[in-house]
């Protein structure tokens, strides 16, 4: 199709809420803060791994669509790659189903190789496919609905969150390693292939972005972008500060391992509390979700980071408040994710909003090397010097919140 209508628009805001709501009931069984940093525990990783994985899962991903952008931007229509994508990520869940139905029989060193080869291709099938997707949201849905569509679909999604972190929260009680690995992805696999289908309903609208022949075109056009536009730069900025409070968590599990107790029961509990605070802060922002600015939302991001520091540090005296910390952190994880991708949103337009999201993944390097760094630092120092470097780099990003003067 080449215009956009009321009807396209509309199927295509149910197609992607459709995936949402699929893809929720998967995510808690693949939870990037607590079953995948919990996996590679049982795997034998250690501080130094935790920064390999959080690096490849929430940092490298991003980073890798530096190179799935020259093409992609090229294609007048995306939406068979983001079915490659999200395949690509069904088949690295069914992998891991089998890693740990073999799991007893393959030595340590070679579980971790596995988990991370398998994570990498999870992760990087789906910043290959975000850029497509993000695409394609933009120029299948009107603007005037995009906060809207952003909202609901963070509250379906952690609706549907709730519902499987129950059932996975179930599965850690009730059975030991590795059979509930087995039972969380072969339930991960199967939502996610669900989920699927609705990006098969997709009716895409024809791209208009002008060609990038090679990689070094490519990078003169990110060159030339970042120099002009004002509102790009902060962006990447504001994303290389405020982005690193999202890496936090799997550390969090990390520490809890190391100072607190209750292994299985703990984690389920905790991915259980995160999509409490997920469901509501979702419901909050749909609501008002004509009259919320992304500047607010910024700014609450860092009062939320600042307060699950503060509280982490007094955990080891009173453990129960560990329990609250990952309670801001799922209110924190869902504003930051609708705040960033809306406003992406808003910065781009359809001739150049693929190259953008990969650009926008190549730029975010601070947030990429730092879980790498941080591990060190937890190694060799401790946890209260690791906290205290987020806590300063977060700080920082108040300046870019300031300079990106967000209208919307």
């Amino acid at each position: 199709m080449n215009e956009l209508n009321e009807k396209v628009s509309n199927l295509n805001y149910k197609s992607f809420i459709w995936h949402g709501a699929f893809l929720a009931l998967a995510s808690s069984f693949m939870d990037v803060d607590t079953i995948m940093p919990a996996m590679l525990g049982e795997a034998g990783g250690k501080a130094i791994h935790m920064g390999i994985l959080v690096m490849i899962m929430m940092g490298g991903s991003s980073f890798s669509q530096i190179f799935f952008a020259p093409y992609l931007h090229n294609k007048n229509f995306k939406k068979k790659f983001l079915l490659i994508g999200i395949n690509l990520r069904i088949l690295a869940l069914v992998a891991m189903t089998f890693l740990f139905y073999f799991f007893d029989s393959i030595s340590n060193p070679l579980k971790l190789w596995f988990v991370l080869i398998l994570t990498s291709l999870f992760s990087f099938s789906g910043a290959f496919a975000n850029i497509s997707y993000t695409d394609i949201i933009g120029k299948s849905i009107f603007q005037n609905k995009r906060k809207s569509f952003l909202s609901l679909k963070k509250l379906i999604s952690a609706v549907g969150l709730l519902i499987s972190a129950i059932m996975a929260r179930k599965i850690l009680q009730s059975y030991n390693v590795p059979q509930n690995y087995i039972f969380l992805f072969i339930f991960a696999s199967l939502f996610l292939f669900i989920a699927s289908f609705g990006f098969w309903k997709l009716k895409e609208i024809k791209g208009k972005a002008k060609q990038i022949h090679n990689i070094k075109e490519f990078f003169l056009f990110m060159k030339k972008e970042i120099k002009q536009n004002k509102k790009l730069r902060n962006y990447l900025l504001l994303m290389n500060t405020l982005g690193v409070s999202i890496t936090l968590m799997p550390f969090l599990i990390l520490f809890a391992k190391e100072n607190l107790t209750e292994a299985n029961i703990f984690l389920g509990n905790l991915l259980f509390i995160k999509v409490v605070g997920g469901i509501l802060i979702s419901s909050i922002l749909f609501y008002f979700s004509k009259k919320f600015k992304y500047t607010y939302t910024l700014y609450s991001i860092i009062l939320l980071s600042f307060s699950i520091l503060l509280i982490v540090f007094f955990s080891s005296i009173v453990p129960w408040l560990f329990y609250l910390s990952f309670f801001l952190s799922g209110l924190m994880f869902v504003i930051y994710s609708i705040t960033i991708n809306g406003i992406l949103l808003e910065i781009t337009h359809n001739e150049n909003r693929a190259i953008y999201t990969g650009l926008v993944g190549a730029g975010n390097i601070i947030p990429t090397i730092f879980p790498l760094f941080g591990g060190w630092i937890i190694k060799n120092y401790s946890f209260n010097i690791f906290f205290l470097l987020i806590a300063s780099i977060i700080l920082i990003s108040i300046y870019y919140i300031k300079n990106l003067n967000c209208s919307v």
